[in-house]
């Protein structure tokens, strides 16, 4: 499986921040936001992914991650020219899935909770579509999911006036590789996208599309707002002081993961001392 990772967007619901910078390069606590995303497909074990920005902010990007085989990756980096929906990534990315399932991930989405990567892996080997769930107060502001007791979807539907459910679907989708022929056959919703709902929905219309309710263990926030990060950075900055393990830290994910050792650690750890973050990587050898 290969991942991608949308960074794009203009990030407005966050002007004046994001009017200079790309909204997944923003600090959320002592990370760039897109550090958390990243963590979380390395945890699922995706190893090749796509990271897709801004063709302003695509150095940016290169600058901060590289080309990944410091962790242990392959990254690769592609532009969006315009926000035209989620479902785009798909086919800005067809070359590089290269007939794969794939794993989609939002670029200011936060995945946390206890041993998240082996509850969420079985998405890896999906045949159709598999998403995920989480209970909200306010579904109507969200893509709405309704399924039944072995996850089999029987609705899904796009910002609802009358939900069905009160799960909604987070930023974290599993496609096998009809995904990309899917996507191209979209046509634009009445805001000019292709919506990942739309592709959801088709794979609800060949009786191939699952959902997994997030573990009671598990966390997800949406950055998309002002407060929406501010709640994020104080969640992990509470955890991180409380419980003295760092959320999002991809160094630590990769380490864990076994795509780098001990000795790859302690050298990426050295000129992130005088922040206080290469410490903590090293007290992880301890």
């Amino acid at each position: 499986m290969r991942g991608i990772l949308l960074a794009g967007g203009t990030g407005s619901r966050l002007w004046p921040v994001t009017k200079a910078i790309s909204k997944q390069l923003v600090p959320v606590f002592d990370k760039p936001m897109i550090f958390y995303p990243l963590s979380t497909l390395i945890s699922i074990g995706v190893r090749e992914i796509l990271i897709i920005t801004t063709p302003e902010d695509r150095e940016a990007f290169r600058r901060l991650l590289g080309d990944g085989t410091q962790w242990g990756l392959r990254l690769e980096y592609a532009v969006q020219l315009r926000p035209e929906g989620i479902a785009q990534a798909f086919l800005i990315g067809e070359e590089f899935l290269d007939g794969r399932n794939s794993a989609l991930i939002l670029g200011d989405n936060l995945f946390h909770g206890t041993d998240f990567g082996r509850w969420s892996r079985p998405g890896t080997e999906v045949v159709g579509g598999h998403i995920f769930a989480w209970p909200v107060p306010n579904p109507s502001a969200y893509g709405v999911v309704e399924f039944d007791a072995t996850g089999r979807v029987l609705s899904i539907e796009e910002k609802p006036a009358q939900p069905r459910s009160r799960y909604a679907v987070p930023g974290l989708y599993f496609y096998d590789a009809e995904v990309v022929k899917i996507a191209r056959g979209l046509q634009p919703s009445a805001r000019g996208e292709l919506e990942i709902t739309a592709v959801n929905a088709h794979y609800l219309r060949e009786r191939m599309l699952r959902a997994t309710v997030l573990d009671r263990g598990s966390v997800w926030l949406d950055t998309g707002t002002v407060a929406d990060m501010a709640r994020a950075g104080e969640y992990v900055r509470v955890v991180e002081e409380r419980q003295g393990c760092k959320i999002g830290c991809v160094e630590e994910a990769a380490w864990r993961a076994g795509l780098i050792g001990d000795a790859q650690l302690r050298e990426l750890a050295r000129p992130l001392l005088n922040s206080g973050y290469g410490e903590y990587l090293l007290r992880l050898l301890d």
